[in-house]
């Protein structure tokens, strides 16, 4: 067994984070905080977890939700695809009689790629297969002197095929998740604990004092900035008030979700007649790949305004109902005050 390998070990034994669905060998509830997890702390997904097992303890009962139901339980996660994938993989696994158990299987499942397949595959089945996630191509990149980038095919196999090297094949689970408990804890992006790590005497990137620079990560792409236009329109009608919303369309951000009145860059106005007024202007809501300036308009009126055909009117106290991207809950937030 690699020196590495051990010592990693017995740290995890010291060290290891307490975690909900580290008490149980479900695949079902082991599978769902790895979707969680993905582009989310712990901190925050924790929560998000125990809700999800709470309200639909089995993967059958989670197949037989509603897309609405999931995504609005989903709300504030952000990167919406997974809680669709989720779905979508509940019912396939429903479908087949089951949780898949080789790694084949697992990767066919909607959402669910080489890491999140190794994950479920060594910590619900036991079986040896290495996962690479941040926290793993950190430690190996540093402790080995690695200047692969990460992000680029070569690299990938690079890693996986060493953390796969490293792997004791009866430990699977528990060096699977020290490696990942050790890059979040101890070899951490900024400022990691090189002078009580138990690697230290053997860590390549310590010795050549190329901590910091290391791993090598290839610059991102281009950030996308847009600016949104938001009109909530609050129909006086019958006594009663009511707004119009639509779910957004695919090929887009926040697909499936509900929205009221957008204009992007200033397109076209619809004929509203009606009270208008500014709330927020150049409100900053900043996505991986994007950066969106939204101003938000509320428009008082007691003429129903034609609008597109995908747009519904619901009374204003049924809102809660409906999944909002989160710029849009913060829209919501100034209309309430």
């Amino acid at each position: 067994m690699h020196e590495l390998t051990v010592n990693i070990l017995r740290w995890f034994e010291a060290n290891r984070r307490s975690l909900p669905w580290r008490e149980t060998k479900d695949p079902y509830a082991i599978w769902l905080s790895e979707i969680i997890l993905q582009q989310t702390r712990i901190q925050q997904g924790t929560s998000y977890w125990e809700r999800f097992m709470h309200r639909w303890p089995t993967v059958e009962e989670l197949a037989k939700a509603s897309e609405d139901d999931v995504l609005r339980e989903w709300q504030g996660l952000g990167y919406y695809s997974r809680a669709r994938n989720l779905h979508t993989a509940a019912k396939q696994i429903v479908a087949d009689g089951g949780f898949p158990t080789t790694i084949d299987g697992l990767r066919k499942l909607k959402g669910v790629g080489d890491y999140t397949a190794a994950a479920i595959a060594s910590i619900a089945f036991d079986l040896p297969a290495a996962v690479v996630d941040g926290n793993v191509y950190r430690v190996l990149a540093r402790y080995f002197g690695i200047n692969t980038p990460i992000n680029t095919t070569e690299g990938k196999k690079t890693f996986t095929a060493l953390a796969q090297e490293l792997l004791p094949h009866n430990q699977a689970s528990a060096f699977n998740q020290a490696m990942m408990d050790f890059g979040a804890i101890q070899c951490t992006p900024q400022s990691p604990a090189c002078f009580r790590c138990p690697l230290a005497e053997t860590c390549e990137a310590l010795h050549s004092q190329r901590v910091n620079q290391l791993p090598v990560k290839l610059k991102k792409q281009k950030i996308r900035e847009r600016h949104f236009c938001y009109y909530y329109i609050r129909l006086h009608e019958n006594n009663a008030t009511f707004t119009a919303i639509h779910r957004r369309p695919s090929g887009d951000i926040w697909q499936g979700l509900w929205e009221p009145l957008m204009l992007e860059d200033y397109p076209e106005f619809p004929d509203i007649r009606g009270t208008f007024t500014m709330l927020r202007q150049n409100v900053k809501h900043v996505l991986t790949h994007q950066i969106i300036y939204a101003d938000f308009y509320l428009i008082d009126t007691t003429e129903k305004p034609i609008l597109p055909d995908s747009f519904i009117w619901i009374p204003e106290s049924e809102l809660s109902h409906y999944a909002l991207p989160r710029l849009v809950e913060r829209f919501f937030d100034c209309i309430s005050q």
